[in-house]
């Protein structure tokens, strides 16, 4: 039986089905703040879509959380082993750079058994994409999230997301997969 903290998700793996995830930081701290920490998870983010050979459809760094819609690779690479590749690599590097420099931070994200956490406990937030203006919403979603939080005024603005590429700016971006994706 899991601990009480973690939520009973039903998982669905539909090949060439879009899945919209959502990681948050532990206990919603802004551990993003850091323009580094989230240029490190680009790249964590990067890494992970070669190792698992997921297709990156749009993402976002919030300060407390990410998005990222992509269509996984089945059956080799689910989602959920996404999320596990990407979530574990980025917090095991993140935390030896702040212990490294005995960072304030650790005493926050310290558990009560005296471990370090970068990711909210489970799984996130999972949801899989049935049609093209469902995907077409969930972009939208992700990339106006920056400016409905007033951390930038236009979606673009913000660097730490794919609303730069989708606007036509390829310079320094990490790019994004063409699925042809229906109006």
């Amino acid at each position: 039986m899991p601990p009480p903290h973690h939520k009973q998700l039903k998982r669905q793996e539909i090949p060439n089905q879009a899945r919209f995830l959502t990681f948050s930081c532990y206990q919603r701290l802004p551990l993003f703040r850091n323009n580094r920490i989230k240029d490190t998870f680009i790249d964590f983010l990067g890494s992970t879509r070669v190792r698992t050979e997921f297709k990156l459809l749009a993402w976002v760094i919030m300060p407390e959380h990410i998005h990222i819609l992509i269509l996984p690779k089945l059956p080799d690479y689910p989602a959920s082993k996404v999320a596990w590749y990407l979530k574990r690599n980025s917090a095991i590097k993140i935390i030896a750079r702040w212990k490294e420099l005995d960072a304030p931070i650790l005493s926050k994200i310290r558990t009560p058994d005296s471990k370090h956490r970068f990711w909210q406990p489970g799984g996130g937030y999972d949801r899989n994409i049935i049609s093209g203006p469902e995907l077409n919403e969930k972009i939208h979603y992700i990339h106006n999230n920056p400016v409905r939080r007033g951390l930038a005024a236009h979606p673009e603005d913000w660097n730490w997301s794919s609303a730069k590429w989708y606007a036509g700016d390829r310079n320094d971006q990490l790019p994004i997969d063409d699925i042809n994706r229906p109006e």
